[in-house]
């Protein structure tokens, strides 16, 4: 299990993500094993969680490339001899480069791109507590894990430490511009829907996701990752049923755990059961298989 790296020229360390510097066109993005729950990073690791990252993101970006051009250049234990040269690159561990990308280095929007298709997580605390969804009212009687009529786009701000916030569609617009908001949200939408119908081929329902955008040379591409269990909710299609709490590939059964035993959300995070750990670690892969058709 790899929980932390520590390879030179660190250029960020998120939640999740470690990346370093390469030159000044590349960087290595490495997915550890490392989970957050609520914005706050868990003490505890999930095995193999890093290695379905990596590889569902890679698989996503090359099936999602002729909607929007994105950062993935090759995943790193499959790095060209042009940069196989490179210091950091020779000086990689295995289970580093089993779970690393090289990526084309852009200039990241402080924006997460949430769409969602169905009622539920944060989305359906709003509903219940006033009525609405992103401060949009919505048709009374709602049940959890409802399908919406269509896809609502609800960013948040991207925040380095604590709690994301909802953004409303005029903060969008004034961080980014009027046309860039539109990009964003309709590349978002598009994104979801392509997504959302192959899923639901493999026995999947795409119940919500966020994506991440940077500009590169002036223009829009996707970064980070892409429709991981991280960043999406994956229900299982066989019995599907709104109104109660869904079967799920993602890490929701952790958020459920912690919810259970009374955490208040707020750092320090508590311990994960070797059960609950074993159960998430199940849950990533079999994500990976059913999306791949491949097993890890």
């Amino acid at each position: 299990m790899l929980i932390e790296t520590n390879l030179p020229n660190l250029l960020h360390r998120g939640k999740v993500r470690d990346t370093y510097v390469i030159d000044e066109q590349t960087l290595l993005m490495v997915a550890t094993d490392r989970i957050s729950a609520f914005d706050v990073v868990l003490p505890s690791g999930i095995p193999n969680k890093g290695l379905v990252l990596n590889r569902i993101s890679a698989f996503w970006f090359e099936k999602t490339a002729h909607i929007i051009p994105n950062h993935f250049i090759q995943l790193a234990d499959e790095v060209p001899a042009l940069l196989s040269s490179a210091v950091l690159l020779n000086d990689f561990f295995p289970e580093v480069t089993k779970r690393g990308m090289v990526v084309k280095r852009a200039d990241r929007i402080d924006i997460e791109c949430i769409v969602r298709g169905y009622i539920t997580g944060s989305a359906w605390s709003e509903y219940r507590r006033q009525g609405t969804v992103w401060g949009d009212r919505m048709e009374p009687g709602m049940l959890e894990g409802e399908k919406f009529p269509y896809p609502l786009f609800t960013p948040t701000t991207k925040a380095e430490e604590g709690h994301d916030q909802n953004m409303t569609w005029k903060q969008v617009v004034d961080m980014v511009g009027e046309e860039m908001a539109w990009k964003l949200r309709d590349n978002s939408i598009d994104l979801y829907q392509f997504a959302d119908k192959y899923t639901r081929e493999r026995g999947i329902i795409l119940a919500d996701t966020k994506f991440e955008f940077g500009l590169l040379d002036g223009q829009l591409i996707l970064i980070d990752e892409l429709l991981t269990p991280d960043s999406s909710r994956f229900w299982d299609m066989e019995g599907y049923e709104p109104g109660k709490s869904q079967s799920n590939f993602d890490k929701q059964f952790v958020r459920d755990y912690l919810d259970s035993i009374g955490w208040n959300h707020e750092p320090p995070a508590p311990v994960l059961p070797d059960d609950v750990i074993a159960k998430t670690s199940k849950r990533y892969l079999e994500a990976y298989r059913r999306l791949t058709g491949e097993r890890l």
